[in-house]
């Protein structure tokens, strides 16, 4: 293959000051022949392994249905897909692994166990460990002969990670470490074999370390009752003056942080791939039932106000999907980026995740809440049979709801994915101030009037466009007036990134509708354009609210006045009839079933 140069890859954050043209994106559109049937592969595997068995495995004994299933998984090499094949796994490539993810993610409980494993369980060793930790414990947890877990968080210490307590204790022979301490909320607990444990050496340094289950001092607690994701494993794991190997710390001693937030970084990603894939499987069981029952002598598939709710839900799966393969892709080329510039394979992934963490902090927050509205909405079209556990939604509404919580909290990510891009503006990575010295200049001169050029999608670019000075307006005067003191103005933060969480999602929208046009032909494009304006009208109104609330703290007199017109003229809203266009997505929907996008 050839070489990727610098103009090649896009840096993460630069969607925030230049446009990206449309033909460096991914879309879903593109998977290969190979990949569709991997997606068939695991969707076959779901319909046979785990939606017979949901209530076996949320109510059973998840020490014994969740470990025989992961190693059916492991049999059709599930375990072990982007794992070199070095270590037994089959190689596949960033975004193969993301389209696995999103096709297990409709699998409930499994899919915490199954990416539990795969993910935070793997990653760790794969991207961090030594040649002879790799060789000792990838190709069994590959084949499922190992489980592993990975134990971060702790009674006191849950966003503030580092906050640990811990302890790791050099033994007098200086041949391992003792370690004492307890973890909590820890998947796969019941029946790992292998843990990721962070411990402080005593008591300073953050640090990784590998402890066997078989290791004197480990000890589990009982499972834990939880009000979803039932059938995963959940304990606390005490560790009581456990020796552990000085050959068995994992990376550097005092670096785990390192390890800590740069898996968290894939991870957030990861569960936008599989909520977008739950979001998807409750649009296709709504639209059935919506066709299926009838109120008043018709379907309620027939009325408007359900109509509604299901292009809603489409347009919310739709958006996910698109900028969450939208960040994969670009994960992927910076990747390969780095390996060309001599990386070795374990830094190159971790190092494209962290370029691109302010994106991975965004779609974890977008993709969660899109299925937590897409599940309630879910149960809202059921109506009382929505609240039965006899039915399908009942599950989902109760399994969506972590989400919003683990691999960070969402408010821990919308100020994350504000800082990230600061962070990356005062290394001199990213011109946020001169985009933002450009935009203050603009609110000075005369505002443009009359349309766009009337070419496709001029309107809705010029829109996109406007969002983004609105974000950089409003992120520009906080950061000069607060300086240092910007991160104690946490509601002003969440704000801001509300304004960047709508504006990425709908500039990723917009891209796709654009290449499908450039593919296919603009006729080609109708539905993606439907939804992309939807969305758009929303993400403006949503951006103008964020904005002035901002605004109003952080402002006042004439500053309050010219920021607040022109976040009115960034933010006025497109001239569309949102209820025809939803109108024309609920159809395509009821006539095809299920998501058809």
């Amino acid at each position: 293959m050839p070489q990727v140069t610098t103009s090649e890859v896009t840096r993460g954050g630069a969607f925030l000051i230049q446009a990206t043209p449309a033909e460096r994106i991914f879309i879903p559109e593109e998977w290969n022949e190979e990949q569709r049937q991997l997606a068939q592969l695991c969707e076959d595997f779901l319909e046979k392994e785990i939606y017979p068995r949901l209530d076996e495995i949320d109510y059973g004994d998840p020490t014994q249905v969740m470990p025989e299933i992961l190693r059916k998984a492991a049999e059709l090499g599930f375990l072990g897909l982007t794992v070199p094949e070095a270590y037994g796994g089959l190689g596949a490539d960033f975004l193969t692994g993301m389209l696995f993810t999103e096709k297990m993610g409709p699998s409930h409980s499994f899919a915490v166990a199954l990416l539990a494993h795969t993910g935070i369980g793997t990653l760790p060793i794969l991207y961090f460990g030594t040649p002879e930790q790799k060789a000792k414990y990838l190709p069994k947890i590959v084949t499922g002969e190992l489980f592993a877990a990975y134990c971060l968080t702790e009674p006191g210490s849950g966003s503030d990670a580092l906050g640990a307590r811990t302890k790791a204790i050099p033994t007098a022979d200086g041949k391992a470490y003792q370690l004492t301490g307890q973890k909590m909320w820890i998947t796969n607990g019941g029946f790992a074999d292998l843990f990721t444990v962070f411990a402080k050496v005593n008591g300073e340094q953050f640090t990784a370390f590998l402890v066997e289950r078989s290791f004197p001092g480990v000890s589990v607690g009982a499972e834990e009752k939880k009000m979803g994701i039932k059938g995963s494993s959940t304990r606390q794991v005490f560790f009581q003056e456990t020796p552990v190997p000085v050959e068995n710390v994992l990376g550097e001693i005092g670096k785990g942080h390192v390890i800590a937030f740069n898996i968290l970084n894939i991870g957030r990603i990861k569960l936008a791939a599989a909520t977008t894939g739950s979001c998807k499987r409750l649009v296709d069981v709504c639209v059935r039932y919506a066709k299926e029952r009838h109120q008043f002598n018709r379907p309620i598939a027939s009325f408007g106000a359900i109509q509604h709710k299901l292009a809603d839900m489409a347009i919310y799966t739709w958006a996910s999907e698109t900028a969450t393969y939208r960040a994969s892709a670009d994960i992927q080329a910076y990747e390969k980026y780095l390996l060309d510039q001599g990386q070795p394979y374990e830094k190159a992934l971790l190092g494209a995740a962290q370029e691109y963490a302010a994106e991975c902090a965004i779609l974890k927050v977008f993709g969660s809440e899109a299925l937590d509205y897409v599940a309630d909405e879910a149960v809202q079209i059921h109506g009382g049979y929505g609240y039965s556990a006899e039915y399908p939604v009942e599950r989902a509404y109760r399994d969506s709801r972590i989400n919003r919580i683990y691999e960070g909290t969402n408010e821990i990510n919308r100020m994350l994915s504000v800082d990230y891009l600061l962070r990356k503006a005062m290394k001199g990575e990213l011109d946020l101030l001169s985009a933002a010295m450009k935009v203050q200049g603009e609110l000075m001169s005369i505002p443009e009037f009359g349309d766009a050029n009337g070419a496709f999608l001029a309107t809705e670019k010029k829109a996109v466009e406007n969002l983004k000075k609105a974000i950089l307006m409003v992120a520009g005067f906080s950061a000069q007036k607060y300086m240092q003191k910007l991160a104690d103005e946490q509601e002003v933060l969440m704000a801001i990134a509300d304004m960047l969480i709508d504006t990425y999602v709908v500039e990723s929208m917009l891209l796709r509708t654009e290449k499908i046009a450039q593919r296919n032909g603009e006729s080609a494009a109708t539905d993606a354009l439907a939804m992309t304006q939807a969305f758009l009208v929303d993400a403006q109104e949503r951006t103008a609210s964020a904005g002035r609330r901002a605004i109003l703290h952080v402002a006042e007199g004439d500053e309050r006045r010219v920021l607040l017109m022109g976040l009115k003229r960034f933010t006025k809203p497109l001239e569309v009839d949102t209820v025809a266009l939803r109108r024309q997505i609920a159809e395509k929907l009821i006539s095809a079933e299920k998501y058809c996008f």
